[in-house]
């Protein structure tokens, strides 16, 4: 018995993507079942956690099994599982719709991405694999009824601009997904998907270590042809139904020794936990025995995801409790810099009924998650060493994210500051690490040098520069926001400070051991003493001192802040998380050797009461907040007086 049939229009972004789909932007169609497989592991996995945690829940839990059947006569393949299923509502937001699995976004990346391979990234990113079945497939029905509940729903739909959903009364708990298949197409990488043998590859391929088991129907002896020509044992002989056999051997590959599990079955086990669509980085095992033990295999992407920095992202790995599935997205087991390493913890010890919450309290899950950051570090390091290729790809995805612990991860600090790399004057292209920047130190230098900004040319073009530009001394160039949060958390590395260029005092006399300019120096504070002090007095609104600089080789001046003050930049930074950062005043310096400071000394020597210096000074002030990429309070006003003085000059 069933209900009224409904019928509704995909919205335009779902109708394109499923046009992609169905005209396939990938070469190799043969995934679309990993998908689907994918799907019902997951169902069963919910299912079995559903029962764990509501005793109540009415669900058959006897047998669950996701099953494989083809009929090639009608040329349909189903893909079946009796796990946690999904309501009507379910099937309206997750099926239904597509926009929900983020179709505008996808599309929009998939019209910039240039080839095969980024595409089939995205596609795993968006989650929206499911859809892969409107490759093969010429029409796609999915029959499902959650676990508990007594009735089911169908949804149609052919992959054109419609789709149906009806309510159904006798649905089996769980999902089927039906696909009435397209004819083969060699030229199109279109497979006979209604052959036994096809399937039984595509299985072994990518789904062997699903840990659900795998069933379909063994084939006749009439049917060799299929194959290779030997005869299946597991035909009966009077001709009836063929017996189901298990197709896959759903060892958990983190619990078969490294020896027997190949680097294919790697990448195909992490694709199919992360919904990626291409091979990991790197690969992570790890098996603790003592006091407690579990097993676990990490992956490091090699590209990063699409919602890295969305706040809604799912983080964490999968955690099992003695093969037990028990919640997939554990953020107790990875901190927030390392959201992006995915892949499976394996405990013996734990409840098989905890909680999140009881999870951040576990002491077990602490000594756990400390141990596999340092695994993920010392990995890091080790591709550091051993493979500059990849710990370059590494660094470019994720070392923005990776920079975020220096701020949190106390423990961990001095060892995130040895895999991290930065941008330097030293080299244009290539960044470097803290270790080699230290090596390369002039003799007598004392402290790292650095400055943050916008972009590597404000850096590098910067008055701030100039001095260490003169002198040789190489600084670090931060750009990534989060340079601006940490560099103020990390006091040293291996000793030696970390100084801002754009901080404080510099004197670069000192580290050269020379006295040369002392004598110099201080004659000029004495003759520029009045000027300063006037200055300060008249600019008084906008900065609190105004002195002469040591970093100033050719700019006329420069704003700078006091050694622990807040930059510019972080100031915007705290405004735009919604903090209240009182507005910090800070220091004018002057070059006294500038032609233009000198002759404002002189002029205001001559006539102190002269209203035009005072406007020279504001301009002067404007001219160095420019030259750091800062914004004036007053731009008309500073263009008006800019233009005044250009037009004395005609």
């Amino acid at each position: 018995m069933t209900t009224g049939v409904e019928t509704f229009e995909f919205q335009v972004e779902a109708r394109q993507l499923l046009q992609l789909m169905i005209h396939s932007i990938y070469s190799n169609k043969d995934v679309f079942l990993r998908e689907l497989i994918s799907n019902s592991s997951d169902a069963l996995d919910k299912l079995r956690l559903e029962t764990l945690r509501d005793g109540d829940l009415e669900a058959d839990t006897s047998d669950l099994h996701i099953a494989l059947e083809v009929d090639k006569e009608q040329r349909t393949l189903t893909v079946r599982d009796n796990g946690i299923g999904m309501s009507h509502d379910d099937v309206v937001q997750l099926i239904g719709t597509i926009a929900n699995s983020g179709t505008a976004k996808f599309l929009k990346e998939l019209k910039e991405s240039q080839d095969a391979a980024a595409s089939q990234d995205l596609i795993g990113q968006f989650g929206v694999g499911f859809y892969s079945s409107f490759m093969v497939a010429d029409e796609v029905t999915l029959l499902t009824r959650r676990a508990g509940e007594g009735q089911g729903t169908r949804w149609v739909s052919s992959g054109e601009g419609t789709y149906t959903i009806e309510q159904v009364e006798d649905a089996p708990q769980g999902t089927a997904v039906t696909l009435r298949l397209k004819p083969e197409d060699a030229e199109d990488h279109l497979f006979d998907y209604s052959s036994p043998w096809k399937i039984r590859e595509i299985v072994k391929r990518y789904s062997d270590f699903i840990t659900w088991p795998i069933r379909m129907a063994g084939e006749s002896a009439g049917s060799s042809s299929d194959e290779s020509g030997s005869d299946d044992d597991s035909a009966p002989e009077d001709g009836g139904t063929p017996e189901l056999e298990t197709i896959n051997s759903m060892k958990a590959l983190w619990a078969r020794p490294r020896g027997e599990v190949t680097d294919e079955e790697y990448n195909e086990f992490y694709k199919h936990i992360s919904h990626d669509w291409t091979d990991p980085l790197e690969t992570i095992r790890m098996q603790a025995e003592g006091t407690f033990e579990y097993q676990s295999l990490l992956f490091i992407p090699s590209r990063a995801p699409q919602d890295l920095y969305m706040q809604d992202r799912k983080r964490g790995v999968q955690l099992y409790v003695k093969r037990v599935f028990i919640m997939d997205d554990c953020e107790a087991l990875m901190p927030e810099y390392l959201r992006f390493v995915k892949g499976v913890v394996d405990a013996a010890d734990l409840s098989l009924n905890v909680s999140r919450e009881a999870l951040q309290q576990d002491r077990q899950i602490q000594l756990m998650r400390r141990r596999l950051v340092k695994k993920v570090l010392s990995t890091v390091k080790d591709m550091m060493s051993d493979n500059a290729e990849r710990y370059a790809t590494f660094w470019k995805e994720f070392g923005r994210v990776l920079k975020e612990g220096l701020l949190g991860d106390f423990e961990n600090r001095d060892a995130i500051l040895e895999i991290s790399s930065f941008g330097s004057t030293h080299d244009a292209e290539q960044p470097t690490t803290l270790r080699s920047y230290v090596e390369r130190m002039k003799e007598g230098q004392e402290h790292i040098y650095y400055m943050t900004g916008e972009s590597r040319s404000i850096v590098e073009n910067s008055p701030h520069m100039e001095a260490f530009q003169a002198k040789g001394y190489e600084v670090l160039v931060l750009t990534d926001p989060i340079d601006e949060l940490w560099v103020d958390a990390v006091p040293e590395f291996d000793g030696k400070q970390l100084r801002s260029v754009a901080k404080g005092q510099v004197d670069l006399d000192d580290e050269d051991e020379s006295s040369e300019g002392g004598p110099e120096r201080e004659q000029q504070k004495k003759d520029f003493a009045d000027l300063l002090s006037w200055m300060t007095t008249t600019l008084n609104e906008q900065v609190k001192e105004v002195r002469l600089s040591s970093r100033l080789t050719t700019s006329p001046a420069c704003i700078v802040g006091d050694t622990h003050d807040v930059t510019p930049a972080l100031e915007n930074i705290y405004r735009a998380m919604g903090q209240n950062v009182p507005q910090i005043k800070r220091i004018l310096e002057l070059n006294p050797t500038h032609p233009l400071v000198s002759g404002l000394r002189t002029a205001h020597g001559e006539r102190p009461l002269d209203s035009g210096l005072a406007e020279t000074a504001e301009l002067l002030y404007g001219m160095a907040l420019l030259a750091e990429g800062g914004e004036l309070s007053d731009p008309s006003r500073f263009i008006k007086l800019m233009a005044g003085r250009l037009e004395q000059t005609l």
